[in-house]
């Protein structure tokens, strides 16, 4: 099985493998700073809402061009829940943790505290796909996380519950994106029907606990509906939304979804670079710069070594070691398998 889970990412051409990558990291860049100017600049108070736009989006656009004969996937039919499951919980979860987190903290901190979703994301590919890692890769991985709690720990503007969101927004991405990786598989599926029938799934549920919470009377009688300026806004988050997903699922599918979530982590060290200089609300300190620091050099050595790896020769030796303990401990964990 290890060994099965292992070849997924090297079956694709590398050039596909890296511009997936580059799509997925501009896609999450622009989506961090739409979705903070409409939740944070124009205050709109309902980021429940604004996922329901985002899923009503991908619906119309996945649907559009399936009647149009553009791409395709399966008709809806009852084995789809069963196929698909739990990936439209762990969406939802991961959509609506996301928003809040974005409104709760600086764009900053934000970046900072999703490092960890790297570390969730090596432990679930382990456990769940029997993944094994070569030990460079855990040493840069060990040194994103290391960079991120040196740089939260000088957080002065700290938030219980933004950092409540933070961490289960964590959790969620990483179970999200092992279980999408898994699911890539299912036949008849596919990028487009996981990403469809996610949305179609979970945004009933999402416009009750909007309507049930008070978040869409928030929303409908927000004041500047009337501003162009806020509706250009909404709607290219809405879009954007849709766009963000299909270049998630697009890296997954043709790199691990260790590699997906490494990419994501060095495009917010960016973003927090960034942060610095422009936004108003990153409290500068040499701590929390030396800890995007070191993240960010983690993030490009994890780089380095997947987009130019040799896997006929040295990748070998180095994985050999971390391969037999992992190994090991799962056979004698889950020998009825």
């Amino acid at each position: 099985m290890s060994a099965k889970a292992c070849q997924e990412s090297v079956d694709h051409p590398p050039q596909l493998k890296f511009l997936s990558a580059v799509f997925y990291a501009a896609c999450s860049f622009l989506i961090t700073v739409v979705n903070k100017t409409v939740l944070t600049s124009f205050r709109f108070p309902s980021y429940l809402c604004l996922g329901v736009g985002q899923m009503i989006t991908t619906l119309i656009v996945l649907y559009a061009a399936k009647m149009n004969k553009v791409i395709q996937f399966e008709d809806f039919d009852r084995s789809i829940p069963s196929k698909i499951f739990p990936l439209p919980l762990l969406y939802f979860g991961n959509h609506i943790t996301g928003l809040a987190s974005t409104k709760k903290l600086s764009l900053p901190m934000f970046t900072v505290l999703r490092k960890f979703t790297i570390l969730m994301t090596m432990i679930m590919e382990v456990y769940i796909l029997r993944k094994t890692f070569p030990k460079r890769l855990v040493y840069s991985v060990a040194a994103i996380v290391l960079g991120a709690m040196v740089a939260a720990s000088s957080d002065l503007a700290f938030d219980v519950e933004g950092y409540t969101f933070i961490l289960l927004n964590d959790a969620f991405t990483a179970a999200s994106s092992v279980y999408t990786k898994k699911k890539l598989g299912a036949e008849g599926l596919g990028k487009y029907g996981v990403l469809f029938y996610n949305a179609l799934i979970i945004i009933i549920p999402t416009l009750l606990a909007s309507a049930f919470t008070g978040d869409l009377y928030q929303a409908v009688t927000f004041e500047d509906w009337i501003e162009a300026t806020f509706i250009f806004c909404f709607f290219m988050s809405c879009l954007m939304g849709f766009v963000l997903m299909y270049s998630i699922v697009l890296c997954s599918y043709y790199n691990s979804a260790l590699t997906t979530t490494v990419v994501g982590a060095i495009k917010n060290v960016a973003v927090a670079y960034i942060g610095i200089f422009v936004g108003g609300d990153y409290l500068f300190s040499w701590t929390n710069f030396l800890g995007l620091s070191i993240c960010m050099s983690g993030g490009l050595v994890y780089s380095f070594h997947t987009f130019h790896k040799n896997p006929s020769g040295n990748n070998a030796g180095g994985a050999q070691v971390l391969k037999l303990h992992i190994t090991e401990y799962s056979t004698r964990k889950y020998s009825v398998v």
